[in-house]
């Protein structure tokens, strides 16, 4: 299961996630507390272990082409649209990345028809995108296959196996519930959340999870979007 770890700003939080088992890293560089700058990145995705994770660069109503510039020249992995953008967008955006996710708010009428616009996956998110606020779930349910389903808003270590169980998603997205403040990781959130997520996806029988079995619960570690104003 893709275990999603968004508003990265710097290397020790991405090598911090990485090393407590997240697979995947998300780079908001649309306005926000936690934007991050094209430079930034290329910095912190030059030092990634190659291989080790998919890297998300997320964006909001940019312009299509400014979005494949950005993330072919960095080397991410993925493009997530998270505005206003169009069908026809988000096609020639997939058309031209490794991997496309549409986002879009819980109870959004383009859900059910984000993957024949062109969306790898869909993540579902709460009305207002980083404002830490949980949806019903059961919005997010028969609207999209659930192999291509990542669930976001409001999760964190103590109710991301609740939603795994109900949806059995593709992957889980946080972002405010593994933070110290804005743009800052707590590690013991972070390591918290993972395990959870893991644990629950084995339960849930998605994937392979051998992190979620490895010895990553206690408390004592290897190390010491934003909502719309």
């Amino acid at each position: 299961m893709l275990v999603k770890i968004c508003g990265i700003t710097s290397e020790g939080d991405a090598m911090l996630a990485l090393g407590l088992g997240a697979n995947a890293l998300g780079f908001i560089f649309a306005p926000s507390p936690r934007q991050v700058s094209v430079r930034a990145v290329q910095q912190i995705v030059d030092r990634l272990p190659r291989g080790e994770a998919m890297t998300v660069g997320v964006f909001r109503d940019e312009l299509p082409d400014r979005v494949v510039e950005i993330v072919n020249t960095l080397g991410l992995r993925a493009a997530q649209l998270h505005g206003h953008e169009t069908a026809e967008q988000t096609r020639w955006v997939a058309e031209r990345v490794p991997f496309t996710i549409r986002a879009l708010p819980a109870g959004h009428v383009e859900i059910a028809r984000a993957v024949s616009h062109g969306a790898s996956v869909v993540l579902v998110d709460s009305a207002s995108p980083g404002s830490g606020r949980v949806f019903d779930w059961r919005l997010a349910e028969g609207v999209v296959d659930p192999g291509r389903l990542i669930v976001s808003g409001g999760l964190h270590a103590g109710n991301v196996a609740d939603a795994v169980a109900h949806l059995h998603p593709f992957g889980v997205d946080v972002c405010s519930g593994v933070e110290a403040e804005p743009g800052r990781k707590d590690p013991h959130k972070l390591r918290a959340f993972v395990v959870a997520a893991r644990q629950a996806a084995l339960s849930a029988g998605i994937g392979d999870d051998e992190a979620a079995s490895s010895d990553t619960g206690g408390d004592d570690g290897p190390f010491d979007w934003q909502e719309e104003a």
